[in-house]
């Protein structure tokens, strides 16, 4: 057998790993292994290298993806669709195994809809796609905000200021919450519950009159805050998954300006950017890739297409790629509580 591997979407800790585990799972049992360059764009481009133990070994505990990655989507038209699915036989491909987030699979899945042998590998560090308990690239971005928020914290205490901190995470506040949590902010802000400009203003000012002279503001890029103005992110470029570049509403710039006007305390805003994706993925993020890596070359040996290798507590098991396909998983209800109490 002959299959391929693309990294789709953005880039993350961990996919080498999985990357590693796809190809020394095929050669195993006498396949070859080609890497499409740049996500979907490599497929539309046929453009791929063959795949060796020496040539994927020495990426494991590298971050971002070796084989590029893009956010090409052929769904967009029919002519793109069917360029896709053409290239099992263009490319001799009898398999081929997607990474990434929900557009990346929403394409797998229909492709595997329409008969193709392909299965999925959950990643996106916003940890947002259903069906599995984590995905690839999550554990290491929050290491990488709890981290980065404890050295904000000595600079905001040594100047008795605010400083908030504004993270990934369009629509699931994953990565705000257990960052915040971890890094321990006192006030966190999730897309999934609404808060208001007057909440912060308060919590800020309750802070300081009761002698603790500074704070830590975590809040999601998507979150939804009444009462404060922030930019037009409609006003900006769609990717061709149609969506809008969340950096132009500036939530954190905007929220760090409301809070000092209102109580006359200095606060600075950092935006932790793509620091979220960088950096060498953690023991756990290398382990999850090697499992699920692995099992979604068992899927395709098994005849199993049309699956996504998901994490259920402890086991690697298959969901249909079909019943993630358009969908998000938001932060669970338990973490509000938590949020909540640390406020």
């Amino acid at each position: 057998m002959h299959i391929g591997v693309l990294t789709g979407g953005g880039d993350c800790p961990g996919l080498n790993a999985a990357i590693r585990a796809v190809t020394r799972a095929s050669l195993e049992r006498g396949w070859s292994v080609t890497g499409l360059h740049d996500g979907w764009a490599g497929v539309l481009a046929r453009n791929g290298t063959p795949l060796t133990i020496e040539n994927t070994d020495g990426f494991l505990d590298v971050g971002g993806t070796l084989l590029g990655s893009s956010r090409t989507n052929p769904l967009r038209t029919t002519e793109s669709y069917a360029k896709a699915a053409s290239v099992f036989d263009d490319m001799g491909l009898d398999g081929l195994v997607a990474i990434g987030g929900d557009d990346t699979l929403s394409v797998a899945g229909a492709l595997a809809g329409d008969g193709l042998p392909v299965v999925g590998i959950p990643k996106t560090i916003d940890n947002d796609v259903p069906g599995t308990d984590v995905c690839i690239g999550f554990d290491t971005a929050v290491e990488t905000i709890a981290g980065s928020i404890a050295r904000l914290r000595s600079t905001t205490m040594s100047h008795h200021r605010a400083t908030v901190v504004e993270t990934m995470g369009r629509q699931a506040g994953w990565l705000a919450a257990l960052g915040g949590l971890a890094g321990g902010a006192d006030f966190i802000a999730v897309p999934e519950q609404r808060s208001t400009r007057d909440e912060f203003v308060a919590h800020v000012q309750r802070r300081y009159e009761q002698g603790r002279d500074y704070s830590i503001v975590v809040v999601a890029e998507g979150a939804e805050i009444d009462g404060l103005e922030v930019g037009e992110a409609g006003v900006q470029a769609t990717d061709e998954f149609g969506h809008i570049v969340l950096a132009a509403r500036s939530v954190g710039e905007s929220l760090a300006r409301a809070i000092e006007g209102a109580t006359g305390i200095e606060t600075r805003s950092s935006v932790l950017g793509h620091l979220q994706r960088g950096g060498s993925p953690t023991t756990f993020d290398r382990i999850l890739g090697t499992r699920l890596g692995a099992a979604a070359v068992g899927y395709l040996a098994a005849g199993q297409r049309g699956q996504m290798a998901a994490q259920h507590g402890p086991h690697i098991e298959p969901v249909p790629l079909v019943d993630i396909a358009g969908k998000t998983r938001p932060l669970d209800d338990s973490y509000l509580d938590l949020l909540s109490l640390f406020a």
